[in-house]
């Protein structure tokens, strides 16, 4: 305790500069202290999602209620519709965040879809009823949810099962599933808690020089080694805790905030992330203890020679042992790319699951360790042969000094290195969730379409083209009467929803031929198939000789149908009963949510069919790429804040070097120049090896993963671009750093 009132007494009796120093410490710490607890809670939100989903699915048994579940989709969103009938007379059977279920006629509601029934009355159809509660939060998984209880009579629900209760073990209705949430967290791991390390440990050497000889200086006047280490360890760790609490208050109302907000896909209750007992004690323990081990580190040297620190004795040179590491891990990312530009296919497998995942870490571990001594190899080098003055010093400057590139340049480096990995499990992700078909179908029952809303569904923004599509009506369903499919189409319709169209004649009735499907063998030329009109009136469709020959998307509603209808041979005014409208777009994502929210609004009681995909998957894609973003975020964040105090810390530290070259005649330019340098080269080494290592290892992880996309070379360039914007950045931010002016105490008498 001694030892720590002292610490802090030479700390405060320093002057200005310690008191800035200190403070600076904390908030440094406290920022990545915020990043930490932001990262570490997002598991606990989506378990806390997760585990009131699973307390409200319904389970059959004895009881005196039978219930229907069903879900469908409302614009991009799923909406979650429980049936619930009384069968016997007693006691009402609560639920989690209801009290009671709802009697025939009523319904309780999410109150976000209160909101929504309340702006839009046609979206009653969906929940028939009278309103006469809403669900508490413990009975949604979040804000945003659309959930319903809808009461009816047992008459009406024919597919019912008897109701037991609610609550199950584990959730089906999962924001993300087990497997893809194992990938969150490894990549949010590599693109912040990483950089995070480095940001603390920057944070936690800051003024590492002038500490060094404060602490030499305590020893040479009698202090023991061992408490010259606790003064230091003292000043770290007050200055870490004193950050995390602070840290800690920041998330709690960063949290609050997000909660109103939310994120696309992902909306929470501000106490699903408030931190649990594990997250705080790895803020509030972890990050002073690596402020300990770091402060440590750095004041050994000080502590058995302070000799050589207060007179500035040789450098030891950099250890390369560090950048071994890249050694297995490129090794193992390599061995990947070779075997698929081979043409094998080494995906599948339990190895690569475990050798993948480590080669990654081992890689971001070398380019970490390995940045100091390839950038003082690469300095002595080009300054052994430059000729200019200002390259010569910064080069020289570097390879005495190469650690400090590792706090410089190590937090954007890993930053690139992760995003290179982002852009691998988005990749992935995106073949894995949605359909390969670069075209999306949306199929729409025609009868539940006023002719207005048939012509603003041509508007909906993301739609490409319209068509129909039918069965032909079956007059009786006591005799195998045969049926057929058709399409009502122009030919241009045909090609768009096709991948190939051959043989089409305008205005014709045509039979459709696919070679990749079965030929129907009702469909005889000359054989009759009538089609039920809205009008009450019959089409007669005669098989005809002549075929168009078409390659179909699979799946496609253009996928199976034999007979090819031009809408002029429909009566005008008129539709085909029993048909269904279906809408094309393109395959991206964004385009589907904006199509499905475009036909949401249009026509919100109609059930709308994604073909090929699931709405649950698209709205955990969305949710992925929300918590992706807020990371690449917090991971920038951290990147910049290391790079900024790293090179504020690093021009403080030379302010005695750059006031000795001024006394012997170097000019600002030239100083600027050589700090400018500085900066630059272990950057841009660093931030080359990242595309090129991050590059290799994203595609090993595309390799490995089974899809049909093995090489970004779309992301290829912008991470140049980033990369070049980064220099760029850092250039122009390291210019004001050098100060030309002399300052007497900067000049060292020794």
């Amino acid at each position: 305790m001694n030892t720590f009132v002292l610490g802090m007494r030479l700390l405060w009796g320093s002057g200005r500069r310690g008191r800035v120093r200190f403070l600076l410490m904390a908030l440094g710490s406290a920022l990545g202290v915020a990043c930490l607890a932001a990262v570490l809670t997002i598991p606990s939100i989506l378990a806390a999602h997760d585990a009131r989903t699973a307390a409200r699915q319904p389970w059959p048994g004895e009881g005196r209620f039978v219930y229907l579940q069903l879900s469908d989709p409302f614009g991009s969103q799923p909406l979650r519709r429980v049936f619930v009938a009384r069968t016997e007379p007693g006691p009402s059977l609560g639920a989690p965040g209801v009290k009671k279920l709802p009697e025939a006629g009523e319904v309780v509601v999410s109150p976000k879809l209160e909101k929504i029934l309340a702006a839009n009355p046609q979206v009653t159809g969906l929940v028939p009823g009278r309103v006469t509660a809403t669900i508490a939060p413990e009975g949604l998984g979040g804000p945003d949810d659309l959930y319903a209880y809808i009461g009816t009579r047992a008459t009406e629900l024919p597919d019912a099962a008897p109701l037991g209760g609610f609550g199950r073990r584990y959730s089906s209705q999962k924001i993300i599933d087990s497997g893809t949430l194992d990938i969150l967290r490894f990549t949010l791991g590599c693109i912040v808690l990483l950089p995070l390390a480095v940001f603390l440990s920057v944070c936690a050497r800051l003024s590492g020089e002038s500490r060094a000889r404060r602490l030499a200086a305590l020893r040479l006047v009698g202090l023991s080694m061992k408490d010259t280490l606790r003064v230091n360890a003292g000043e770290s760790v007050a200055a870490a805790f004193s950050g995390a609490l602070l840290g800690i208050v920041g998330y709690l109302g960063i949290n609050e905030l997000g909660a109103r907000i939310g994120l696309p896909g992902l909306q929470w209750y501000p106490e699903d992330g408030w931190p649990e007992l594990p997250t705080l004690a790895a803020c509030l323990l972890g990050c002073p203890a690596l402020a300990w081990f770091v402060g440590r580190h750095g004041a050994r040297q000080a502590a058995r020679s302070p000799i050589s620190v207060r007179r500035t004795a040789e450098r030891r040179r950099p250890r390369k042992y560090g950048s071994l590491l890249l050694i297995p891990g490129l090794g193992v990312i390599c061995a990947y790319c070779i075997l698929s530009a081979a043409g094998r296919d080494p995906s599948g497998g339990s190895a690569s699951a475990v050798l993948v995942p480590a080669a990654v870490l081992l890689t971001g571990a070398g380019l970490v360790l390995g940045l100091t001594p390839i950038t003082a190899w690469i300095a002595q080098r080009v300054a052994g042969a430059a000729r200019k003055l200002p390259l010569v010093l910064a080069m020289r400057r570097t390879e005495v000094d190469p650690g400090s590139s590792l706090r410089v340049a190590t937090g954007l480096v890993l930053l690139v290195f992760g995003a290179s990995l982002t852009q691998g499990v988005l990749i992935e992700l995106d073949q894995v969730s949605r359909r390969t078909a670069p075209v999306q179908e949306y199929s729409i029952p025609l009868a539940n379409l006023s002719s207005q809303q048939r012509g603003q569904m041509t508007a909906v923004h993301g739609v490409d083209a319209t068509g129909m599509a039918a069965s032909s009506w079956a007059h009786t369903l006591e005799e195998d009467v045969p049926t057929v499919q058709a399409v009502v189409a122009t030919c241009a319709q045909l090609a768009a929803f096709t991948q190939s169209t051959r043989g089409c004649v305008e205005n014709e009735i045509m039979r459709i031929n696919d070679p990749a499907l079965l030929i129907d063998e009702d469909a005889r030329p000359g054989s009759n198939f009538p089609f039920l009109l809205s009008s009450g009136g019959i089409l007669d469709v005669s098989v005809p000789s002549a075929t168009v020959s078409i390659r179909a998307f699979q799946p496609s509603e253009f996928a199976g149908p034999s007979l090819l209808i031009p809408p002029s041979r429909v009566p005008r005014g008129t539709f085909l009963k029993d048909g269904h409208l279906v809408l094309l777009s393109d395959s991206d994502p964004a385009t589907i949510r904006a199509v499905l929210d475009g036909v949401g609004a249009v026509a919100p009681t109609s059930a709308v069919e994604p073909v090929g995909i699931v709405i649950d998957s698209l709205a955990q894609l969305t949710a992925i790429r929300s918590l992706l973003v807020v990371g690449m975020v917090l991971g920038l964040v951290i990147g910049v804040a290391a790079f900024v105090v790293s090179v504020a810390d690093r021009a403080m530290e030379r302010r005695g070097q750059v006031a000795a070259l001024a006394l012997l005649g170097a000019r600002a330019g030239t100083l600027r120049v050589v700090q400018v340098l500085q900066v630059l080269l272990p950057l841009g080494v660093g931030l080359g090896a990242a595309i090129v290592a991050g590059w290799l290892a994203e595609s090993s992880y595309l390799i490995t993963g089974g899809g049909a996309v093995h090489w970004d070379w779309e992301g290829l360039p912008l991470l140049f671009v980033c990369a070049l914007g980064v220099l760029l950045a850092a250039a122009l931010a390291s210019v004001p750093m050098v100060r030309r002016h002399i300052d007497p105490e900067h000049i060292r008498r020794d």
